[in-house]
């Protein structure tokens, strides 16, 4: 790597640490990519685009945004622990620069401990890290309901050096206009999702196929 792209990389490591933290609470993000070539999202039926018309997912919002390759490996019910046993398979495999999470929610309305699916969302990012791709985390904020997974996913970005999205349903959840049922977003909803994390990756290069 020469001089040039080691202080991109530095340089894009402290914009994003400071877009989510701010000033003494950034932390450096792992496995920045010089460029981005293929991007997996991965997660339940909020990355699958249940509630959404045909093409309108938010995998596929983020496609037409960046204009590289994106793939859809959502499981509609999907927990963390499903998403830990098919990682290699429908992740890993595909070798991508970044890997966008959207997992917890199944836990959360299965009532699983925020203990057990924090240790496998970090098994997770752990393997994704070991391959060399960057994390992007999405975070679920549900009121009155959250049972610590807000500040689940706010601990556990920290500690792995992935970029949070704190709350993939902000301005969405309850608000009928943009959601297809109590818990799913619509078409409009899911291109405001898709839009947070184009905004998580913003100031990376893309490489168009």
């Amino acid at each position: 790597m020469n001089k040039s792209l080691v202080i991109f990389t530095i340089l894009v490591a402290g914009i994003l640490g400071y877009w989510f933290w701010g000033g003494e609470k950034s932390y450096e993000i792992k496995n920045i990519p010089i460029s981005i070539s293929r991007i997996v999202c991965f997660g339940d039926s909020l990355t699958y685009g249940y509630g959404a018309s045909q093409g309108m997912d938010y995998p596929t919002r983020l496609e037409e945004m960046t204009g590289i390759e994106i793939i859809n490996a959502g499981v509609s019910g999907n927990t963390t622990a499903d998403g830990l046993a098919r990682l290699e398979d429908d992740v890993l495999a595909y070798e991508p620069d970044v890997v966008l999470i959207t997992l917890g929610g199944n836990d959360l309305k299965n009532r699983m401990s925020v203990d057990t699916a924090r240790a496998n969302l970090l098994s997770i990012i752990q393997r994704i890290h070991a391959a060399g791709a960057m994390v992007v985390l999405g975070g679920i904020d549900i009121p009155l309901y959250g049972k610590g997974y807000v500040q689940m996913y706010e601990s556990l970005a920290r500690q792995t050096g992935s970029v949070l999205v704190p709350n993939i349903l902000e301005d969405q959840f309850g608000n009928p206009e943009l959601m297809s049922d109590s818990i799913h977003p619509n078409d409009k909803g899911y291109e405001i999702m898709a839009g947070y994390f184009y905004k998580a990756l913003d100031g990376l290069p893309f490489t168009e196929n």
